[in-house]
């Protein structure tokens, strides 16, 4: 009974030690919490498909993702006013097959609005913006090359209508 004690009591310092397994102390009625806690979801912005207002922001987020959930990921990690949010479930095609010909379906997920508090504004970035065509030098470059490829694949007008594939 004493080797069962000691165990115990070696086992209890071991956790609540600094350097034991858990490198917090357990929970004490009233003391400091020195706990970070972190979400457990992924967001992830989407470029919508048709026009939304300004205020409005598209998100795929995880199916247990609830919109109270999201409201409070956006203002208390992101410190973003939202007014609203409604969510809906995106179902996975299930269109195409496999070696197998068997149906291939992709996952379902949940698509969310959300609508900025009054006053602010949300524009997707222009990751890729157009190039401007305003240099002559690389038209007369490129004028060059298409003359080039023509002369090359044009038929040779001593040939009398041959084709090419049949050699002489």
């Amino acid at each position: 009974m004493a080797v069962g004690g000691g165990g115990l009591s070696l086992l209890c310092s071991c956790l609540c030690s600094p350097w034991g397994f858990s490198g917090y102390p357990l929970y004490q009625l009233g003391g400091p919490q020195l706990r970070v806690f972190r979400t457990n979801f992924f967001i992830r912005l989407v470029r919508p498909g048709s026009v939304q207002p300004e205020d409005t922001v598209q998100f795929r987020i995880p199916m247990e993702m609830t919109r109270v959930d999201l409201r409070n990921y956006l203002e208390r990690i992101y410190n973003v006013p939202v007014a609203a949010v409604r969510t809906r479930v995106q179902h996975g095609s299930n269109r195409k097959r496999d070696y197998r010909n068997v149906r291939m379906k992709k996952p379902d997920y949940k698509v969310a609005y959300v609508q900025l508090a009054h006053g602010q504004t949300f524009t997707f970035p222009d990751l890729f913006p157009e190039k401007n065509h305003g240099s002559p030098g690389d038209n007369d470059i490129q004028d060059e090359l298409l003359e080039g490829r023509r002369q090359r694949q044009s038929r040779d007008p001593r040939r009398g209508g041959v084709p090419d594939w049949f050699g002489l």
